[in-house]
């Protein structure tokens, strides 16, 4: 993955297939749940927030690495997961491996959205 790309489009487009479908889906359903929290490039990978600027009162990401693009919530570990896809990290963050086009659950990732803009809405507060 490159990483002097700008823009999130940029980043997306530069994925080798199946990658790239999977980023992009998930993206769609990104800015679907959160039209408030724009996407941009920060630390070299698209970033969902809410403060106005990359990584200010941050809720989401897709990074991308060989085999798998990760949709990773920074409050993650606070989000209700029914499903137990959701994989803690460092901090509060967790985050789901997405392989395929099939990994993708819009209704499910929407949810933990909706929960994840909440959360950063009221730490940002």
């Amino acid at each position: 993955m490159a990483t002097s790309t700008t823009t999130v489009t940029d980043y997306l487009a530069a994925l080798e297939e199946p990658l790239r479908e999977v980023g992009t889906k998930a993206r769609e359903i990104i800015e679907a749940a959160l039209p408030d929290a724009p996407g941009a490039m920060w630390h070299g990978h698209p970033v969902w927030s809410l403060g106005g600027a990359p990584g200010v009162a941050p809720v989401c990401l897709l990074k991308a690495y060989g085999s798998y693009v990760t949709f990773g919530l920074w409050q993650g570990q606070q989000v209700e997961d029914a499903s137990g896809r959701l994989e803690p990290g460092a901090r509060a963050m967790a985050s789901v491996k997405l392989r395929a086009l099939d990994d993708v659950d819009a209704g499910l990732f929407t949810r933990w959205l909706a929960q994840a803009r909440a959360l950063a809405a009221a730490e940002s507060a």
